[in-house]
């Protein structure tokens, strides 16, 4: 069974989106597209809670979210308790949030990086294992409120 991605944004980040998802078809993934569906203005809010309930649930274990900053995006999905979403700007910063984070969302700023580049950090991102050991009682930290 291929894997299914979320991917979802705002307006700023739908060029990207469209890109991505082509891109990631040609790879064999399935895409799951949440949104938005044209470059007029939307709340992003309104297409990440979306996704995010359905990441994690059933078959979809990973997303990718696009806006301007990356900020709107991953402050948004961090809300939901089973989202860890990672703002990454390079390909290093990608493998980390896969490899100490166990990230399950990249959050990606359109603004601030080319499409080569997103490309490079979407590719990490998805072939990049979480390491566990130490990390993982991190992880298990990270919901905990209080």
């Amino acid at each position: 069974m291929k894997e299914i991605i979320a991917i979802g944004g705002d307006h700023a980040g739908f060029t990207y989106k469209e890109r991505l998802t082509d891109l990631l078809k040609e790879k064999g993934f399935d895409l799951r597209d949440f949104g938005p569906f044209s470059e007029d203005s939307v709340d992003y809010p309104d297409y990440v809670h979306p996704l995010c309930k359905e990441v994690g649930a059933k078959d979809i274990r990973r997303g990718i979210i696009i806006c301007g900053s990356g900020n709107g995006v991953a402050i948004t999905a961090n809300k939901h308790s089973h989202i860890r979403a990672a703002i990454c700007w390079n390909v290093e910063l990608a493998a980390l949030a896969r490899q100490h984070n166990d990230a399950n969302i990249l959050a990606i700023p359109a603004r601030f990086v080319d499409f080569e580049l997103v490309v490079q950090m979407v590719e990490k991102f998805l072939n990049t294992d979480f390491e566990g050991g130490r990390h993982q009682r991190r992880v298990d930290k990270i919901s905990t409120c209080g």
